[in-house]
C-alpha cells in the first residue's frame, strides 16, 4: 500500500488539498492517506494527524510560537519513526510547510509541494529552501513555472484550483430573495478578512465606511461577510452591535452577485475578478508587520489580479490610506461612473483567460500517483 501524508495550515489549503486526495483515492485503490487539516480533508477519508485550527493564527507571540515548534517536532517524529510515507504533499502555508521540509529531505522522505510560497512577491531567498528540499513543484500560476525551472526546480504547472472549483454565478433574484434583500438596491458587500488580526484592524473602518455610503446613497444595501474558519464568538466581537446582515457560508454567491466589494486582500480578490465583480482592496496591518513586508517584497502590488494582470486594475488601499473617505470615493466610482465600471469589467474578464483551465487537483492528484506508483 502506497502512503501520502499531506500539510495544509488554513482552511483554503484544506480545501484544496481535499480535492487532491479525493482524485488520489480514484486513481489508486491500494493507496492510504493522512495529513494536518480541516474538515474537507476529514470528509475526504484522509485521517487526521492534527486539526490545523490553531495553525491559522498569524504573530510572533510566544504561544504560536510554542504551539508551531510542538507541532512541528510531533509531525516529524512520526512522518520519520512510524507513518514513513512514500510521499508528503505540502499545501500551501509557507512558513510551516518550508521548515518541516528540511526534515523531510534529511530523513530521505519524497516532497511536493502544491500552492508553493509565492516568492516571485516576497522573500525570494526561500526559492533557495525550495531548490534544496523540495523534490518537485506543483504550481498554480504559468509564470511560476518558467521562474522555477530557471532555478532547476522540477515543476508541474497544474492551473489555478479557482478556475475549476468556483461554482457558476449565482441567481441575483433567487440570492436576494433567499436572503431577503432589496432587489432596487445597489450591493456592497464588505470582506472583512479571514484572521482575527484581519478584523481587528478592519473591521471598524469598514462598517464606518458602510454607514457613510448609506447615508450618502439611498439606492445602496450592504452585506458583511462572515469566514466560515471564524467562529461566530470571534467574528461578533469585532462587529459588535450593527445591525447590517451578515452572510456565513455563502460568500462566492455573494461575490458573483455583488454591484461592487470591499475586500482585504487576499485570495478573495482573485474569485472576485473571475466573476468579474468590481472591488477595492483595502488593507493594514501592524506597522510593524508593515515595515518587514516592505523590506521583503518583490513587487509592488498587493492583489491578486493585479499581480497575473501585471498593472494596476484593482484599486489597493494601503496602511495610512485606509479610510473612510478613501474607500467611498473608489466604490462610489464603481458604482456610478459608468464608463470607469464597464473598462473595469473588461479589464476582469482578461484575468480569467490569463489562466489555466486545466482542474488544477486533478493535475496534481495524477502528478503525484505517477510519482508513487513507481517508488519500489
Amino acid at each position: 500500500m502506497k502512503k501520502v501524508f499531506i500539510i495544509t495550515g488554513e482552511h483554503s489549503g484544506d480545501i484544496h488539498a481535499s480535492k487532491v486526495a479525493k482524485k488520489l483515492f480514484e486513481l489508486n485503490s491500494d493507496i492510504k492517506i493522512e495529513g494536518i487539516g480541516g474538515e474537507n480533508l476529514k470528509s475526504a477519508g484522509v485521517k487526521l494527524f492534527a486539526d490545523h485550527k490553531k495553525m491559522g493564527a498569524v504573530g510572533l507571540s510566544l504561544k504560536i510560537i510554542l504551539d508551531h515548534l510542538s507541532l512541528g517536532k510531533r509531525l516529524v517524529d512520526y512522518l520519520t519513526k512510524e507513518y514513513k510515507p512514500d510521499l508528503v504533499l505540502l499545501t500551501d502555508y509557507g512558513a510551516f510547510n518550508l521548515s518541516i521540509s528540511k526534515f523531510l529531505k534529511k530523513a530521505g522522505i519524497k516532497t511536493f509541494y502544491y500552492i508553493p510560497p509565492q516568492v516571485w512577491a516576497s522573500r525570494k531567498w526561500r526559492i533557495n529552501t525550495i531548490k534544496k528540499n523540495i523534490d518537485e513543484v506543483l504550481c498554480i500560476f504559468p509564470f511560476e513555472k518558467e521562474m522555477y525551472e530557471k532555478y532547476g526546480i522540477k515543476t508541474h504547472y497544474c492551473g489555478h484550483p479557482l478556475v475549476s472549483q468556483l461554482p457558476e454565478k449565482s441567481d441575483r433574484d433567487i440570492f436576494f430573495e433567499k436572503y431577503n434583500l432589496d432587489k432596487s438596491k445597489k450591493l456592497v458587500s464588505i470582506f472583512p478578512g479571514s484572521r482575527t488580526f484581519e478584523l481587528a484592524q478592519l473591521m471598524n473602518i469598514f462598517v464606518k465606511t458602510a454607514k457613510n455610503l448609506e447615508n450618502l446613497h439611498s439606492d445602496i444595501q450592504i452585506v458583511i461577510s462572515h469566514a466560515p474558519n471564524l467562529s461566530d464568538e470571534v467574528f461578533d466581537r469585532y462587529l459588535k452591535n450593527t445591525e447590517y446582515k451578515v452572510i456565513k457560508g455563502d460568500n462566492q454567491a455573494l461575490l458573483s452577485v455583488s454591484d461592487a466589494l470591499i475586500l482585504a486582500s487576499g485570495t478573495v480578490a482573485l474569485e472576485a475578478a473571475i466573476y468579474e465583480t468590481p472591488m477595492i482592496i483595502a488593507y493594514r496591518g501592524p506597522w510593524l508587520f508593515y515595515f518587514i513586508y516592505l523590506i521583503v517584497r518583490c513587487i509592488k502590488m498587493v492583489s491578486l489580479p493585479n499581480i497575473i494582470a501585471g498593472k494596476i486594475i484593482v484599486p489597493e488601499i494601503i496602511q495610512k490610506n485606509v479610510t473612510v473617505a478613501n474607500i467611498t470615493y473608489e466604490i462610489e466610482k464603481i458604482l456610478y461612473d459608468n464608463e470607469y465600471r464597464k473598462n473595469y469589467k473588461e479589464q476582469l474578464s482578461h484575468i480569467k483567460n490569463l489562466l489555466s483551465d486545466k482542474i488544477s487537483s486533478e493535475e496534481a492528484a495524477i502528478e503525484i500517483n505517477n510519482s508513487i506508483v513507481n517508488i519500489n
